[in-house]
């Protein structure tokens, strides 16, 4: 009953209502009957004349690039931005270690996982992590999400996703390696092995939507080849046409039940496929619909202020991504979307550079964390966001392409708008200057080389870990105190409530209560509707900045609770002072402040803390666990001050005292 009221509260009756019918659908079989299985071939257009009608794409074909490419516009395959007037330096036009590494893992069958490991993957249908064979003849509505002994299903859907193309399409361009036979065989070995809605990766709208876009992506760049036969290119315009046909009767799915990334990738690839493929019968509505659609949710799930409803900055930068692609698709083809979709464009720019560590490019590990990267189009490490923050830049003409990404998108010399570059927004320049996202719930204090990123929001959509009024330390390119990550979806229960939980972020918690209710799976119980954060300067000798915040939380313990931070950054130095108070609280269950430091922490780092009576508290090193990259996670040390009483003044410094 709880389960169901609070899902009420929280989510809505169109939710409920909705998730309630889509469920018995499944259950009577009346889903099953709407996504056909192997559905007969039909021929709505030859190659010749694919070849003379479609869409404009990023590039005209891999021999146009090639030709490019011999007259100097060659891309950068490195990790570091370069002006527009060096990029095009011979030692860009080589693929890079990382590249290689990867081609030659692939050559071995090997592929590279969420960007964190490289896993041996024999078939379409196994998890490769504990030998698992999904049954290819079962309809996709049989098969669940998660299962204890399938394990989690995204070890199966990730190279079906098809990401793994662009490093062969790269190393083919770098190289002059003409890899078109290998491309094409994988995607036909795909269709022999993935039945039309049958298996489980005919299971998630999203990941068929990321198939097609990728697929995309690589029949233009081999539209010329030779292994491009009249065959092949009809059993990939089926099974594209039917996978948009499985996209289109789902999407309410995305777009109620899901209301995140799903529904913008499902949505903008309608627009897409309705935009590149004119010659499917339902291509209009789909880039009619699509496009609306699309809008509608870069409206809603896009704040004002740039701040995403996810709360992650990985699945954000999912969006710009997808955003890069649209935007730029829709203008090669004499388009336009509507004026919210690029004015929450770049606040989405401002606010993840708000919230990036200027020397490395890096972003707090903040919130949920699959190792999505849709486009691997550079060398970079996965957690360097400035390749994709770039492209989004120079697509919206407000920054010059200095990245690979840029090369395949064909942006190498944009026009620059009268705007101005988007990382020099107002709220990066100048020493200690705090900058806030109410609608988000985000604060961020660039001083010199350090970065303090604060969370402290209230949720009107769903929230994914219980982590309000956690604090990020950066210096000079290092992570000194350190959001944990997310490691796992489907996991044990243990792992997913460390977490998603409030014991794996730099905050209080109360008792072994988090600050909200853990439910099953994504869910949780007692949202924080209130909230409220500021930062204000303060003149002194040395001057600072002050944030001050709180959050209604730990409704599960009791009524009225209220956490206050009070963060104070000595402006110029490497100092800190964060302060907490617990109002409302029973008496009876002690207050715990967490901290998770990393290694390079201990090199140059301290940190004390006393309780209301100024007396010293003791940190207790408990079993901590760090999750860069998702599926691995290692053992990290993990400080906690704890008291009965609801003070605790933490002070964090530089040993010795250092200015900025």
């Amino acid at each position: 009953m709880l389960f169901f009221f609070n899902l009420l509260v929280n989510m809505g009756p169109r939710y409920v209502w909705f998730r309630l019918r889509y469920e018995l659908r499944r259950r009577t079989g009346l889903l099953k009957a709407q996504f056909p299985v192997n559905p007969p071939v039909k021929a709505l257009i030859t190659l010749p004349q694919w070849k003379k009608h479609h869409g404009r794409f990023f590039f005209e074909s891999r021999e146009e690039l090639l030709a490019n490419a011999s007259d100097g516009s060659k891309p950068s395959d490195a990790s570091s931005p370069k002006s527009s007037a060096t990029q095009n330096v011979s030692d860009g036009s080589k693929p890079s270690d990382a590249l290689k590494q990867q081609i030659a893992e692939y050559q071995k069958g090997n592929i590279l996982f969420f960007s964190a490991s490289y896993y041996s993957v024999s078939d379409w249908l196994t998890n490769p992590v504990n030998g698992y064979r999904y049954d290819a003849t079962k309809h996709w509505t049989q098969i669940p999400d998660f299962s204890p002994t399938a394990g989690d299903i995204k070890y199966v859907w990730e190279k079906s996703r098809f990401a793994f193309l662009y490093p062969l399409i790269r190393y083919d361009f770098y190289t002059k390696e003409d890899l078109s036979e290998t491309v094409f065989a994988e995607i036909e070995s795909w269709i022999t092995a993935n039945p039309i809605n049958c298996g489980p990766n005919w299971r998630c709208s999203q990941e068929i939507s990321l198939r097609v876009l990728n697929w995309t992506f690589a029949l233009h760049y081999y539209k010329s080849s030779p292994a491009l036969t009249e065959e092949r290119f009809q059993r990939m315009m089926h099974v594209i046409y039917w996978q948009m046909r499985h996209v289109e009767a789902n999407i309410d799915f995305s777009r109620i039940a899901v209301r995140n990334n799903h529904a913008i990738t499902e949505t903008l690839t309608l627009y897409l496929v309705g935009l590149l493929y004119p010659f499917f019968p339902e291509s209009k509505r789909w880039k009619t619909l699509g496009k609306q659609w699309f809008e509608e949710e870069i409206a809603y799930q896009i704040y004002e202020d740039g701040t995403f409803l996810q709360f992650s900055m990985n699945y954000h930068r999912v969006v710009i991504q997808l955003l890069t692609w649209g935007i730029r698709l829709a203008e090669l083809n004499g388009e336009r979307f509507n004026n919210v979709v690029y004015e929450r464009a770049q606040k989405s720019l401002e606010f993840l550079r708000a919230c990036q560590d200027k020397k490395s490019g890096w972003l707090p590990n903040y919130g949920n964390n699959d190792g999505a990267l849709f486009f691997p189009l550079n060398a970079a490490h996965f957690r360097d966001y400035r390749p994709q923050l770039n492209a989004l830049a120079s697509v919206l003409k407000i920054e010059e392409g200095c990245f690979e990404d840029g090369f395949w998108y064909g942006l190498n010399s944009p026009q620059l708008s009268p705007v101005g570059r988007a990382n020099e927004s107002p709220s990066l320049q100048g020493r200690g200057q705090g900058v806030g996202f109410p609608q988000g719930g985000y604060y961020t204090l660039h001083d010199g080389d350090s970065l303090t990123f604060i969370r402290c929001g209230a949720y009107k959509d769903r929230p994914f870990q219980a982590d309000d009024l956690h604090v990020d330390l950066w210096v000079n390119g290092k992570n000194l105190l350190r959001d944990a990550g997310s490691y796992l979806y489907n996991t044990d229960e243990k792992w997913t409530q460390y977490f998603a939980g409030t014991a794996s972020h730099n905050t209080v918690m109360l008792g072994q209560h988090d600050q909200m209710l853990k439910g099953p799976r994504f869910v949780w119980y007692h949202w924080v509707k209130k909230a409220s954060g500021a930062w204000k300067n303060e003149a002194g000798d040395p001057p600072c900045q002050i944030f001050e915040g709180y959050i209604q939380a730990f409704g599960q313990v009791g009524k009225n609770i209220i956490y206050r931070r009070r963060v104070t950054k000595y402006t110029g130095t490497y100092r800190w002072l964060v302060e907490d108070w617990l109002e409302n609280a029973p008496e009876s269950v002690p207050m715990h402040q967490i901290w998770h430091p990393s290694e390079a922490f201990f090199e140059g780092f301290s940190i004390k803390a006393v309780d209301q009576n100024n007396q010293e508290l003791m940190a207790q090193e408990t079993q901590g666990w760090y999750s860069e990259l998702y599926g691995k996670k290692v053992p990290a040390k993990r400080l906690v001050f704890s008291t009965s009483m609801r003070y605790i003044k933490t002070e964090i410094f530089a040993v010795p005292l250092l200015p900025v």
